[in-house]
């Protein structure tokens, strides 16, 4: 299963990640590294300094998707601007000219 318009396929299924009990505010392409490293977090009592490779990971892959994002947007607000830019004819062309 892969996100539209993203690069990135989704890894973890829907029955992971309900067995999980991820929120849904975290059901990306992410959240395949977010599984483990809540269960890490959970095994090691959420000390922040246990878990900081697993973290950076997942942080990692979250920045990415949001560079990826932005990019998308950039590009879509560049094509309207485009779109806006081109002058509106007054006279419809005929067939013949």
């Amino acid at each position: 299963m892969e996100a539209p318009g993203s690069s990135k396929k989704m890894i973890a299924t829907q029955e992971e990640m309900v067995e999980a009990k991820v929120p849904l505010a975290y059901r990306d392409q992410c959240t395949h590294l977010f599984i483990p490293l809540n269960k890490y977090r959970q095994a090691e009592l959420y000390l922040p300094w246990k878990c900081s490779s697993e973290r950076h990971t997942y942080e990692k892959c979250e920045y990415e998707l949001i560079m990826e994002r932005m990019l998308q947007m950039q590009k879509i607000r560049e094509r309207e601007a485009q779109l806006k830019s081109q002058p509106i004819p007054l006279l419809p062309k005929t067939a013949n000219a």
